[in-house]
């Protein structure tokens, strides 16, 4: 048979379909059977097909990336990516396939909304990998940027519980050493007095005769005195003095090592969640590394809905009238098994009741 400008008419059974061109078409969800019966479609649902597949390979990179940061194993990271990437590849195709081109157009709209919104977090999810993986340097230098400002911190807080719990051990520390150091100006002064006095300096209280009399016998008397109280405070307050130096070098030691066991933690801080921490923090303090990872993640969410948006806004083709063809032979199918069940099970018990009738 030909057509009015004398072209051969071709068969949908004549058309080939090569291998890759069949499995794009597998990736779109459509149904391959069907999809060979409507060559016109093959195209839209091999491109569909293919956007599914490099969305699942984009998941696989970002996720095996994400894991890398938390295990840093290339086997447990590349096997977690190659799962996530096949379970974003199962979604999408659902996703896809589910959208059905029978109705009004408002009424396809509804219902692809819940997968628009779904596909929109995929590609959030997706992107923010990516991104950190792109930026990896810029994130690096903030992120020792972070963890010296954290030290800072930890720094000040260690030095505010040095201060409160060596406080109290200070304190008397302090009020000890104030007493001994009264007590010693006290006792040098007495023996700047007596030197005087021998000297014959004359003083308000020195008599200004030279040689060791009786005033320079009272001096030495009082500065011998003094020194036995110096010496005597000093010798009861030894054992104080180092149990009070030992509570404060416990103190000290113990937030020492603690501050060290935090810093160590604080050099390991580069973990995802800290990576997305410093990618926050360049786009706030950074407006073209803001602009930068917000169309990165659109262009993500663009290929993620890309799918639903091409399956929405297409025409309906020779594809969706064979698929509601197909099901609504189904349909039709299952309803007409469904009433001769029906009737068959009313006419047996009819029958049953006619013949106990009889009996």
């Amino acid at each position: 048979m030909e057509n009015k400008n004398n072209t051969p008419h071709k068969s949908a059974s004549q058309y080939k379909m090569n291998w890759f061109q069949q499995f794009l078409m597998i990736c779109s969800g459509a149904n391959i059977h069907i999809l060979r019966k409507s060559p016109s479609e093959w195209n839209k649902y091999a491109g569909i097909g293919g956007i599914v597949l490099f969305t699942a390979v984009f998941a696989t990179l970002s996720a095996s990336y994400a894991m890398y940061t938390v295990f840093e194993d290339g086997i447990i990271s590349v096997s977690f990516g190659i799962l996530w990437g096949l379970m974003i590849f199962n979604l999408d195709r659902y996703i896809v396939s589910s959208i059905k081109k029978t109705g009004t157009f408002w009424n396809q709209f509804f219902m692809a909304v819940p997968r628009l919104i779904l596909a929109t977090f995929l590609g959030i999810v997706i992107s923010k990998p990516l991104e950190l993986k792109i930026f990896e340097k810029e994130v690096n230098k903030q992120l020792n940027t972070i963890i010296q400002r954290n030290k800072t911190e930890l720094q000040k807080t260690m030095n505010g519980r040095i201060m409160q719990q060596s406080g109290p051990y200070a304190d008397e520390k302090a009020q000890i050493q104030k007493q001994i150091a009264a007590k010693q100006t006290s006792f040098d002064s007495a023996n700047v007095e007596l030197e005087k006095e021998i000297l014959g300096t004359k003083t308000g209280l020195t008599s200004g005769k030279v040689g060791f009399g009786s005033n320079a016998k009272r001096k030495s008397e009082l500065k011998e005195q003094r020194r036995k109280d110096l010496e005597n405070y000093q010798k009861q307050m030894e054992p104080r003095l180092k149990y009070l130096d030992s509570q404060i070098s416990g103190v000290y030691k113990n937030l020492q090592t603690e501050q060290k066991n935090s810093e160590q933690a604080e050099n390991k801080f580069n973990g995802f969640a800290a990576r997305l921490q410093a990618l926050s923090e360049l786009g706030d303090t950074n407006s073209v590394m803001a602009l930068a990872t917000f169309f990165i993640m659109m262009m993500f969410i663009t290929l993620e809905i890309s799918p639903v948006l091409v399956k929405l806004i297409s025409s309906v083709g020779p594809y969706d009238y064979l698929l509601d063809k197909t099901e609504n032979d189904y349909r039709l199918y299952a309803k007409e098994k469904i009433e001769k069940g029906n009737a068959g099970t009313d006419f047996r018990i009819e029958n049953f009741k006619n013949n106990l009738g009889k009996d």
